[in-house]
């Protein structure tokens, strides 16, 4: 039986017109300093003059309690403030910088991964100089994805290698569907989250199939950044041994 081996030297197809709609980069590590909006707001806001909307974030709890024959009450507890978030002028990047960690997302379109992975780890680099955090208790790389498909009965088995099938004796169309696959690496400390749905169009949003990639550690790790970027570098052959194994070769052709 051969053990499964992560292979950064495998190199998969460049798509011109990739159908990523969000990257994320996610950091879960709590801040070791006093996480006070005037104090980080004054810090971070002169570093990041391309990013000019910053949104002030607070958290609160809503709690509901019912007892048979009373009225229903009501409470909200404010569990103070979270932390920022930032958009870049052209509104394609996003950055939350928080007292439980550092999220950042990149919208479509999706340039490259060499742009994406630098402006990650710069603004990763600017929360750790304001939080401090210790060990990262999870790091997260989500690429979501959405493919154009004909509104009228679509044929799910022209884009999906593993698609659902309708039950025997009924071949009629889909108007939806959801699958959720959760898979754990062999040998490292990764999980992957893998949803496929179907989006209905909203407004001025297109719909499409929805192919949702959530590659994550599921342990604890130190703050070195050749560790940070090995995970990374990693995660992302995850997530492209996923989507290309997911995905059939006539839907690829229509992304280069």
């Amino acid at each position: 039986m051969s053990m499964f081996k992560i292979n950064l030297k495998e190199t998969f197809p460049l798509l011109a017109r990739a159908p990523i709609v969000e990257a994320v980069i996610e950091v879960r590590a709590r801040a070791q300093v006093p996480w006070e909006e005037s104090a980080i707001s004054e810090r971070l806001k002169p570093r990041l003059p391309e990013y000019p909307s910053v949104q002030s974030h607070r958290e609160f709890r809503h709690e509901l309690k019912l007892e048979l024959g009373q009225p229903t009450e009501q409470t909200v507890q404010d569990l103070g403030w979270r932390g920022l978030r930032c958009e870049s002028t052209d509104k394609r990047h996003i950055a939350q910088f928080n007292r439980d960690g550092f999220v950042f997302s990149r919208l479509a379109p999706y340039k490259s991964w060499d742009q994406f992975q630098r402006e990650g780890l710069r603004l990763w680099q600017l929360h750790m100089e304001l939080a401090q955090p210790t060990e990262p208790q999870r790091l997260g790389l989500r690429f979501i994805n959405r493919i154009v498909i004909p509104q009228e009965g679509p044929r799910l088995e022209d884009y999906l290698e593993a698609s659902p099938r309708t039950p025997r004796e009924m071949d009629i169309p889909f108007s939806s569907f959801l699958h959720h696959n959760m898979l754990t690496v062999p040998g490292y400390s990764y999980a992957i989250n893998i949803i496929q749905t179907v989006q209905q169009p909203q407004g001025p949003e297109t719909g499409g199939l929805i192919v949702d990639i959530d590659v994550f550690t599921t342990q604890p790790f130190n703050l070195d950044q050749d560790v940070f970027e090995q995970h990374l570098a990693e995660m992302r052959w995850l997530k492209n041994k996923v989507f290309f194994g997911s995905v059939t070769k006539s839907a690829l052709e229509t992304f280069k």
